[in-house]
């Protein structure tokens, strides 16, 4: 296996951005905009191609740094779901807990966004054990 593959990290990265098109677009919109407060005209607001670009971008960065680990450990299928929902639990959500606490987000906030990226990373986890 590869330090770095293009298929499985594009994989990957798409998995997480389509939880992410879930979650905040049909399953948490409205209860997310309402936790960020944000206006239906604040998220209309921006440029749209921007920022799911980076969002993308930078799941696709997340993706790399996974699938480098998953490569050079080469763990067992379940190892890897280990690894990827134990990254975001122990890595992600703590830094997006401690930048929430300091900005005074509310915690339904941190709660949604805290369980995108479990499922995000899951899904990411899980686009991997298809290129092993």
């Amino acid at each position: 296996m590869n330090d770095f593959a293009l298929w499985p990290v594009l994989a990957g990265t798409a998995a997480f951005f389509a939880v992410g098109a879930l979650w905040y677009g049909v399953l948490f919109q409205k209860a997310w905009s309402r936790a960020a407060g944000l206006s239906d005209e604040a998220l209309r607001s921006g440029n749209m191609a921007v920022i799911f670009g980076l969002a993308f971008a930078f799941e696709m960065l997340i993706a790399m740094v996974l699938w480098h680990l998953i490569a050079r450990t080469d763990p067992a299928p379940h190892v890897v779901m280990m690894m990827a929902t134990g990254f975001a639990v122990g890595v992600m959500i703590p830094a997006i807990g401690i930048n929430y606490l300091f900005m005074r987000k509310r915690f339904a906030l941190f709660l949604i966004d805290a369980g995108h990226f479990i499922v995000g990373m899951a899904a990411m986890g899980g686009a991997f054990l298809l290129f092993r």
